[in-house]
């Protein structure tokens, strides 16, 4: 089985046992999961989830978190672990979308990632989500693809372009958010449930 016949069926099985392949992390506007990710670093989505839903309520657009007093960012944030730096590059990150690009979020990895505190995993979070194009990214991702046999990289540069090759470029993003859902349920970073997975038996680390 070639690593492309492999990825098709994973991205097939799961797509029946995670029908609805969404993002994690509660948003309505494209700004929102751009900050999300950001405080998502180190932060389980859960309790990101609840610090957004004070933060966004307070500052509804861009520019308000461009001009908001960052001690302000830090107090809401501060569950959310990392707060003083997180707090720090979301305002700059806003200043950053409202000087260099006209109030508009970039959409391009590129641009995004000269963002303040944006990195390849929340650049392609957006790409994915907001632009709706091929975007494959996440720390699950890079562990669960490696299991799975689809990458032998580590790096989130390289495993992208080895997923962009193997992968339908219109299911791309929405598998990355059921592998998410797959990581959390069957294949943990420890603690993994081998018996009773569904890719088990196109699984490229089966025994």
């Amino acid at each position: 089985m070639t690593k492309k016949e492999r990825a098709q069926m994973i991205v097939e099985r799961l797509e029946q046992v995670y029908p609805e392949g969404i993002c994690s992390l509660d948003y309505k506007k494209p700004h929102e999961l751009m900050i999300a990710g950001r405080l998502s670093a180190q932060c389980t989505d859960a309790r990101v989830n609840i610090v957004t839903k004070e933060l966004f309520a307070k500052y509804k657009t861009i520019e308000d978190f461009a001009n908001a007093d960052v001690a302000d960012i830090e107090e809401i944030i501060r569950p959310c672990g990392l707060y003083k730096t997180k707090a720090r590059s979301i305002v700059t990150m806003c200043r950053q979308i409202m000087d260099n690009f006209g109030g508009e979020i970039p959409d391009t990895i590129e641009k995004l990632t000269t963002l303040a505190g944006i990195g390849r995993k929340t650049a392609n979070l957006v790409m994915g989500d907001v632009f709706h194009k091929p975007a494959v990214t996440d720390t699950h991702c890079i562990r669960i693809c490696g299991r799975l046999g689809l990458t032998k990289n580590k790096e989130p540069a390289k495993v992208e372009e080895d997923l962009k090759k193997i992968l339908p470029p219109e299911r791309s993003s929405d598998f990355c958010h059921r592998l998410v859902l797959f990581g959390r349920e069957y294949c943990k970073a420890r603690g993994e449930r081998c018996s009773e997975c569904p890719l088990l038996d196109i699984c490229g680390s089966r025994k």
